[in-house]
């Protein structure tokens, strides 16, 4: 391709899940036997942003007892056994290329951990690839650069035998360390609590010494963190359950902690669903977690949905993929297998660009995304699509998007099919915006709304739009050719728009 079709693309590029070396990665199966869990995720659809074709998790608890005995627990040991020979059937039936397997602290620290990975190897024709402490917290950042390409500040990632912290900055991964601060391992140390802490808070310490304090930002990965956050929207009483990006402050994290040690546990597990054999693990991870948030002083604690599973996937891209944004990229795969007319969502962004001049890159992508994703759900009943199309943006799985802006996009998809938001029975989301960004995110629903009307090809070809924020009008420039596209509908839809921006609208025609 030569450049001047490069440049045709914009500045997000040509689309890359045809190219061969994305397509490759379509379909990548992982095994990952930790201390606690095994599990199998099979990775889909967007190479740069995927979904997860498949995921089940096996609480095994291979590395209970590890620090008493120095052997894998033995009834773990038989579970973990039976998961993986499942599991292997399972990727056999799908056809996956050989699965990446790799185990973590459980089996490199126990005295049997090579018996172990013979025998699976021996039943299952599996090779395990037991990585140290250091590389597991490079591929667990890693996880965190497929979600987050511009991260910056420390990842943390909580095992059951171990805690990996690793500096992310520019894209790359820097100082990596490792400590035995699993809850699980932690679990049989002698002392009682009074010992417990007093040992967190040495190890803690020397973690510091090593790698530094107050980063930017605190990207929290492993399923003890995750339970601990759903507890804390469960205090805040916090409208939506997605833990990918959920943002906590070190002063409110502080006061869920505090909880965590009042209340009653059964119940908390109850309420958010966690599995007995996890909530067990809360009391100590929040010891850890405390002492974690008081000795390096993040400014902001993020929650990555993200791990070591994912950093392996990410290890197999090339590097023009990693740089792409995981957003668009997963938008445009979405756009190519379910729009009506694949490719409308880039002349509707460019025909609606002209609202949006001096905008900010971060708002010009969650333009671009709404634009992408206006027309993937038409499948959906009429009457109930602006919410199918809500749902669908605020709970998938999306990379590079904060909870405001899954919300405003949300909010945007559902006014493209629906003039009014009132009376939704996820209202309560939508207290997670400002009334002033709900305002704008209406504005592009309803732009999308009449843009979608205006043609069904190539509108930003026929037509385009002049927006006068000063004299507080909205002009529609139409081909005269094309002038009679503008019909009652599509008038009424403009009118729409620009009683939303507060606009006169006004129509020439040209030629």
């Amino acid at each position: 391709m030569d450049g001047t079709d490069e440049q045709h693309w914009g500045p997000f590029g040509r689309p890359l899940f045809e190219d061969p070396s994305a397509r490759a990665l379509s379909r990548v199966g992982v095994l990952d036997v930790g201390s606690n869990s095994v599990r199998l995720v099979v990775f889909d659809g967007a190479a740069r942003s995927p979904a997860y074709f498949f995921n089940e998790k096996i609480l095994c608890g291979l590395g209970a007892g590890l620090s008493e005995t120095g052997r894998l627990n033995p009834e773990g040991r038989v579970r973990a056994m039976a998961a993986i020979k499942r599991f292997k059937l399972l990727a056999e039936g799908m056809h996956l290329p050989p699965l990446s397997a790799v185990a973590t602290a459980a089996v490199r620290d126990a005295e049997d951990g090579a018996e172990f990975r013979a025998e699976v190897e021996r039943e299952t024709g599996i090779r395990l690839y037991v990585i140290d402490g250091e590389e597991e917290a490079r591929l667990s950042a890693q996880g965190v650069l497929l979600g987050w390409p511009e991260a910056d500040g420390l990842m943390c990632d909580i095992g059951g035998s171990s805690m990996e912290l690793a500096e992310i900055s520019g894209g790359q991964v820097g100082r990596r360390l490792t400590s035995d601060l699993g809850p699980l391992k932690l679990s049989g140390m002698k002392g009682g609590k009074k010992g417990l802490k007093a040992h967190i808070k040495a190890v803690m310490e020397g973690l510091t010494g090593e790698i530094g304090i107050r980063p930017k930002r605190l990207y929290l990965v492993g399923g003890s963190w995750r339970a601990i956050a759903k507890l804390d929207m469960l205090r805040r009483d916090y409208p939506l359950w997605v833990l990918h990006e959920y943002r906590m402050t070190p002063k409110e994290l502080g006061k869920t902690l505090d909880w965590i040690a009042r209340a009653d546990l059964e119940e908390l597990r109850q309420k958010t669903g966690t599995s007995g054999a996890r909530m067990a693990l809360v009391p100590i991870a929040a010891l850890v977690l405390k002492r974690l948030v008081r000795t390096f002083q993040p400014r902001e604690i993020a929650i990555s949905a993200y791990g070591i599973r994912e950093g392996l996937l990410y290890e197999q891209m090339p590097d023009r993929l990693r740089m792409r944004d995981p957003l668009i990229e997963a938008c445009r795969f979405a756009e190519q297998k379910d729009a009506r007319i694949p490719g409308f969502g880039k002349g509707l962004y460019e025909f609606l660009s002209p609202l949006y001049n001096g905008a900010s890159p971060s708002r010009l992508r969650i333009v671009h995304a709404a634009c992408l994703l206006h027309d993937v759900s038409w499948r959906a009943h009429p009457d109930y699509r602006h919410e199918v199309t809500f749902e669908a943006a605020t709970r998938a799985n999306l990379g590079g998007l904060t909870h405001q802006e899954r919300v405003f996009l949300g909010v945007a998809l559902l006014h493209r099919y629906k003039s009014s938001r009132a009376n939704c029975h996820f209202s309560d989301v939508f207290t997670i915006l400002p009334e002033s960004e709900l305002a704008k995110a209406e504005v592009l629903g309803k732009a999308m709304r009449f843009g979608a009307m205006l043609a069904v090809d190539k509108p930003h070809e026929k037509a385009a739009l002049r927006w006068r924020p000063k004299k507080r009008e909205l002009h529609l420039e139409i081909d005269r050719d094309a002038a009679d596209l503008l019909g009652e509908v599509a008038r009424a839809r403009f009118d729409a728009l620009a009683q939303a921006l507060g606009a006169e609208a006004v129509v020439k025609i040209r030629g």
